[in-house]
């Protein structure tokens, strides 16, 4: 779940993170009030799931509280296009803060790295900019630094990774008492990325969080309710990936290919979206249902690929685990039966209860397969025959 910068920004303020001054506005009338609030000069930002804001023309500062009004009724219920969100992004409030004395700007970042199954942080003095710019064009500017769980964030570790970001010497006591209380809050809220690009360093030294970034793992949202109520699908441009949501269903991605691809466990499905190129098929989706799917969650799975026109075949790749076949199985009889199926479903099943799931389709228009490379094959000869 992504939060929107404002969102994010409440967040950290709760760990003592500081953060600039601001109110959220809805309307050119509450950004002009916000503005006063704040001496009449404000920075006014569109707030949007996409980074590139400045880009877009959705950011501004402003120097009285008439031309916080005017920007924001310029933008407000207006469409913006976003590089990184390729489309565009409607505008339904904006956040209204302070503007900083600005020295410095810096980069911090903490993400998840699977290859040292550790939280990271990213380091740099290269604030401002996307930090895939600066490793690509400035990769000795980068410091980064995996925490261990048990011990945490250390003063010896904040030092070296500081240092290796190229953050002076001078600034690395005021900026670790930041980077602590960012990390008890990326860790508290089961966050799976805190960006803060740019981490501001003021006139008179002090770190403010310019921006923030946070998104959180969906499936930890249960143990956070409050912040689960942050949870918005209204940005999202592709109308099936909302439906998902809609559905809960948290691990669906819309490609635009003609072969719907369900499956359990996201290296299976990558696995089979691999198979069905290399049969000369185009994936129209990945559909992750998870270990231990039950029937209902399927048969929404199915529904929800078949609701795209553009689909003309489904491949189900389901290895058991603590996933059962026969579960799997009734989900696609009743996903079947709900709507009117017009295209060749392929099946395979293996693992936990597959001779029953199998048995369950036995006698159906449902296609089987025994292995995901002969799934795939079959599909896309059967597509490529309409």
């Amino acid at each position: 779940m992504k939060m929107q910068e404002y969102q994010g920004k409440e967040l950290l303020a709760k760990y003592g993170v500081p953060v600039p001054k601001g109110q959220v506005a809805d309307t050119p009338e509450e950004a002009a009030e916000a503005a006063r609030a704040l001496g009449g000069v404000a920075v006014v930002k569109a707030q949007v799931l996409a980074g590139g804001r400045g880009k877009a023309g959705g950011v501004k500062v402003t120097k009285t509280p008439e031309d916080a009004q005017a920007f924001a009724a310029s933008i407000l219920g207006k469409e913006l296009y976003f590089e990184q969100a390729k489309g565009n992004l409607q505008i339904d409030r904006v956040l209204v803060e302070e503007a900083l004395s600005i020295a410095k700007e810096y980069y911090i970042g903490i993400t998840t790295d699977r290859g040292s199954q550790r939280n990271v942080f990213i380091v740099s003095s290269q604030g401002g900019m996307d930090i895939e710019e600066v490793a690509h064009s400035h990769p000795d500017a980068i410091g980064r630094l995996p925490v261990d769980p048990f011990l945490g964030v250390r003063d010896f570790d904040i030092r070296r990774v500081a240092q290796q970001g190229g953050i002076p010497a001078a600034e690395i006591k005021d900026l670790a008492p930041f980077l602590k209380k960012l990390y008890q809050a990326y860790v508290d809220s089961d966050a799976t990325l805190a960006e803060i690009n740019p981490l501001v360093v003021t006139t008179d030294g002090k770190f403010i969080a310019g921006d923030a970034k946070i998104s959180i793992d969906d499936s930890a949202l249960y143990r956070h309710p409050e912040l689960a109520v942050y949870a918005e699908t209204s940005e999202e441009t592709d109308e099936y990936e909302k439906e998902a949501h809609r559905r809960g269903i948290n691990n669906y991605v819309h490609l635009g290919g003609n072969i719907g691809i369900i499956g359990n466990g996201a290296g299976l499905v990558m696995g089979t979206m691999d198979e069905v190129k290399r049969a000369g098929g185009e994936p129209a989706d990945f559909l992750d249902i998870g270990g231990g799917a039950k029937a209902e969650l399927v048969k929404n799975s199915l529904e929800l690929v078949l609701s795209d026109p553009n689909v003309k075949g489904v491949i189900f790749n389901i290895f058991g685990g603590i996933t059962r076949g026969d579960e799997v199985a009734k989900g696609i009889i009743a996903g079947t039966e709900s709507v009117k199926v017009t295209v060749p479903i392929v099946v395979r099943l293996a693992g936990t209860n597959a001779a029953e799931g199998l048995a369950i389709l036995k006698g159906t228009d449902l296609i089987p397969a025994e292995t995901m490379q002969e799934a795939a094959q079959k599909i896309v000869s059967l597509v490529g025959s309409d």
